[in-house]
């Protein structure tokens, strides 16, 4: 018998909730790798001022509000395909909100221009949706006709005709966002846990650091535990159990590998040195209601996906374009592809951001510029794609 718990020896799994707070139920596919899991349930202390003939402390009342946060670390791993998505999907959809679509494999008629895609039948692609081919992701910026789109930026190898496009599944934003239940297992038998209700308030991506990184963080209804659980809870009758082990196989991607384009008309840049993109979707949990300990729903407010990004200052008429786009107040398109093969490939596209007017860094050899809180904006549910293909 072991002395202590090893921090490596727990399992983590997430689905969607089919309401709020009702625990989802799981399996093995669901089983997702994580660097961190964090939560914490504070009691919400309110002051008493009531007179007692001393200075002795009387605690608080029974069943007062609680307030459980959590956030999720979490390496890009590769995706086998499917219509489901990875397995950190729902924490995706929890953060963006709409249900994510999936592409099948078109066939190319005609390419005009490496950006300009003819089928040979209907596509049936919707403007953001993406799409793959070799070892490249793209978005659709425009909808030519029923057989024939424009993308955001040119594939580097045009497909030539006859040539077949890969699967992609596309994270979309929408008004509403689902609720999440993250599973806690812990082997050999500790405590084990399941944060339910848990509302994806900020998603952060991190490009260019050792590994691709996702972090999903803000609250949640309840932390479940199986040693004071009691019926009720996560709408449950027993504490859920770990689905059956299977075999858990994964890729981690190197930091170091995508693609990064920038612009009015979208140039690859290859002097990018790092990037960040965070979503915060404002979110409230509704907890100060009368006649409940727990938050009842959420309530997202209004959405902010700023990109703070670095990349070393060059002379040509690209990095030139970008701070003239600062000074302008310009929108400009950005997407990031991470990952260099099929089935290890994100994408991140914002169609539609003003750049802040870059801070010059010359601290080391190179001078490089800093573009801070440049924030996206949109029509309707249209400021950030996320896809893996």
């Amino acid at each position: 018998m072991s002395c202590y718990i090893s921090s490596n020896e727990n399992r983590f799994y997430a689905g969607l909730e089919s309401s709020y707070g009702n625990v989802a139920s799981v399996t093995s596919a669901n089983r997702f790798s994580a660097v961190s899991l964090t939560a914490r349930q504070k009691t919400d202390v309110a002051v008493r001022k009531d007179k007692t003939g001393s200075r002795t402390y009387m605690g608080l009342a029974a069943m007062p509000r609680k307030k459980t946060d959590f956030e999720v670390k979490t390496y890009m791993t590769g995706w086998a395909g499917g219509t489901t998505g990875p397995a950190y999907g729902p924490l995706f959809q929890g953060a963006l909100g709409a249900t994510p679509i999936t592409n099948g494999a078109g066939t190319v008629d005609v390419v005009t221009s490496g950006s300009h895609l003819h089928f040979t039948t209907p596509h049936q692609l919707t403007i953001g949706q993406a799409l793959r081919f070799g070892g490249e992701i793209r978005f659709v910026s425009a909808i030519a006709d029923p057989r024939s789109i424009v993308v955001n930026a040119p594939f580097t190898v045009p497909p030539t005709s006859g040539a077949a496009m890969g699967t992609a599944i596309t994270y979309r934003p929408a008004t509403d966002t689902p609720s999440v239940s993250i599973f806690d297992y812990w082997d050999p038998s500790a405590v084990q846990r399941v944060i339910s209700g848990a509302a994806v308030n900020k998603l952060k991506i991190n490009v260019n650091a050792d590994y691709h990184e996702f972090t999903f963080s803000g609250g949640a209804q309840d932390l479940i535990d199986n040693a004071s659980f009691s019926a009720g809870q996560g709408a449950l009758s027993a504490f859920p159990p770990e689905p059956v082990l299977s075999e858990f196989n994964y890729s981690v991607i190197p930091g170091h590998l995508g693609q990064v384009w920038l612009g009015t008309s979208p140039n690859q840049f290859l002097t990018l040195t790092k990037a960040d993109i965070e979503l915060d979707n404002g979110m409230d949990l509704r907890a100060r209601e009368f006649g409940s300990a727990t938050p009842r729903c959420i309530a997202p407010g209004q959405r902010s996906v700023t990109m703070n990004f670095s990349l070393y200052e060059q002379d040509d008429a690209a990095t030139q374009g970008l701070y003239q786009a600062a000074r302008q107040r310009s929108p400009i398109s950005v997407m990031f592809q991470l990952g260099q093969q099929a089935g290890q490939l994100a994408g991140i596209h914002i169609p539609n951001v003003i750049p802040e007017l870059p801070e010059f860094d010359d601290s080391e050899v190179r001078l490089q510029w800093k573009f801070s809180a440049s924030r996206a904006q949109g029509t309707v549910d249209d400021e950030i794609y996320v896809a893996f293909a």
